[in-house]
């Protein structure tokens, strides 16, 4: 009689995600706006994940591709939600999401490994370390004996409650941010290697360095070189260390978590871990002084995008509207920069995009060719974001369903819901783009959604901080590119902010900080 080996089952893991990040001086992020953005259970979140384009962040659907592509598995799938960058999330949904989180632990029964899917960054109304909340939620319910994995933002602030609860915290190594995918591979592999009897030890070494996000660029610099430098080392380890993340920090959180961290996962070797973390942090911290970067002023600005309009000798040029970055927490339509270029009459402009629902909403009713006064945060000034009224026309309309083409958000699903292109100035004046749902302008789908060609325009000025570099990167190389100092709740001009609670004294903020090494 033939006899037959059991087989074992298939590993269980649990997937999870509360994703935001949050600005300490943005108005809170309210329940609806999670359910606006995302907020996806159950099974609908592995069948959005399995296609091939999803409203899913790209490392949680390239995590579970990942595990189906390597052996047999099941998925948990639990609750993944989040909103673009805002204020602190409002607690009590936020201990609604964990009490859901650790619910569905507590029903799955056996579990082998858990996945989260995070920002980092986050805070809550009353909580200044919601993502540590949560991971030690999970590792209280889990126990030691899980695997659990977290893939988080390189602008993520990392406390010693997040690294004691998790295996191994892999953050991004791109800004812009270009290699989820990646990072959702490495997660499911290293979750897989862990399934195989490996068990990691982390290291984490956390600077009293709070780098301005203009310095926290990795295609050049000082941080791009802090990553290189990590990744190289990691490689000359013989296969010891399996991941190094150095994380940025994301100052506007304004936490006591504050601070530039390098995070280093050792196949076993704690020393290993503590040694080369250490290694990485106090070569960051020799190179401090690098970590500070001049913006281009408002008037030079305009006076930059009169001259390319001018000479057509002169390459074009794209603005970045700083101050104003809603992937920072901004709120999207202050009218500093388009206030400037309206009055200096600016030509060949393309401006977006400013969130107004109103506005937007206003063009819909008017139709494609209807000349109309524009007016500009009609609902209310706040104290950046200022009243205009401009003469104007309804160029196109659009229901704002998009799919990103280009760097952060592609092959993502935008909605970003009625949206309107308003030409300000004539025929060869600003097209400004009007969008209904608060996104930061990171792809020329915002302009290429109502057949607009970015080529055509001498000046491009976008409502982003860093990430329209890769979307934009086809038409303009990083000679081409200037970052704007406009007021805003992103601001990169630390100096500017009532700071509450970030840990004093810290670098640049405090040009006498010192720190020695533990």
């Amino acid at each position: 009689m033939t006899e037959y080996a059991e087989q074992p089952r298939p590993k269980r893991v649990a997937l999870c995600g509360v994703i935001l990040e949050s600005n300490g001086f943005s108005p809170i992020a309210e329940a609806e706006n999670f359910r606006e953005a995302l907020y996806v259970t159950g099974d609908e979140m592995v069948v959005e994940a399995r296609k091939p384009t999803s409203v899913l962040p790209r490392e949680m659907a390239a995590f579970v591709q990942t595990m189906d592509a390597t052996g047999p598995w099941t998925p948990v799938p639990l609750l993944l939600t989040g909103c673009p960058p805002w204020g602190p999330v409002e607690g009590g949904f936020f201990t609604a999401c964990v009490d859901r989180i650790v619910a569905g632990l507590q029903q799955a029964g056996d579990l082998d490994g858990v996945y989260i899917a995070n920002h980092g960054a986050m805070v809550a109304t009353d909580d200044g370390d919601p993502d540590g909340t949560m991971m030690a939620a999970i590792r209280d319910t889990v126990g030691e004996d899980v695997a659990v994995i977290a893939t988080l933002d390189l602008h993520a602030n990392i406390s010693e409650i997040m690294a004691a609860a998790t295996d191994a915290i892999i953050g991004y190594q791109t800004n812009p941010h270009v290699d989820q995918v990646q990072r959702g591979e490495e997660a499911a592999l290293l979750m897989r290697q862990m399934f195989a009897g490996m068990r990691p030890a982390q290291a984490l070494v956390r600077l009293p360095l709070v780098p301005p996000s203009t310095t926290l660029l990795t295609a050049a610099g000082p941080y791009g070189d802090l990553i290189d430098y990590g990744q190289r080392r990691g490689r000359e380890a013989a296969g010891e260390i399996v991941n190094v993340s150095v994380f940025g920090n994301f100052a506007f959180s304004d936490t006591a978590k504050n601070g530039l961290s390098v995070v280093v996962t050792a196949r076993e070797d704690q020393d290993k871990a503590d040694s080369l973390a250490t290694e990485i942090a106090v070569r960051a911290w020799d190179n401090r002084a690098a970590f500070t970067r001049d913006l281009t002023s408002l008037e030079d600005a305009v006076a930059l995008a009169g001259a390319v309009a001018d000479d057509r000798r002169r390459m074009p040029v794209i603005l970045s509207d700083a101050g104003d970055n809603p992937g920072g927490g901004g709120e999207g339509r202050t009218t500093w920069l388009l206030a400037a270029l309206v009055a200096a009459r600016a030509e060949e402009v393309y401006y977006g995009a400013f969130f107004d629902r109103e506005l937007a909403l206003e063009a819909h009713d008017l139709g494609e060719g209807a000349e109309f006064n524009a007016v500009f945060n009609r609902a209310g000034d706040t104290e950046f974001s200022k009243r205009l009224e401009a003469g104007a026309e309804v160029l196109k309309l659009h229901d704002g369903s998009v799919v990103g083409r280009l760097g952060i958000y592609k092959n993502r699903q935008l909605k970003l819901g009625p949206c309107a292109a308003l030409r300000i100035g004539g025929a060869t004046g600003i097209t400004v783009i009007i969008i209904s749902a608060r996104h930061q302008t990171a792809d020329p789908v915002f302009f290429e959604m109502f057949g607009l060609d970015i080529a055509q325009a001498r000046t491009v000025c976008v409502k982003s901080r860093g990430h329209f570099r890769a979307g934009f990167a086809p038409w303009f190389p990083p000679e081409q590119v200037f970052e704007i100092d406009t007021p805003g709740l992103t601001s990169p001009i630390l100096s500017r902010f009532n700071w509450r609670n970030l840990p004093r004294p810290v670098y640049p903020l405090d040009r006498d900080t010192t720190w020695t090494p533990s």
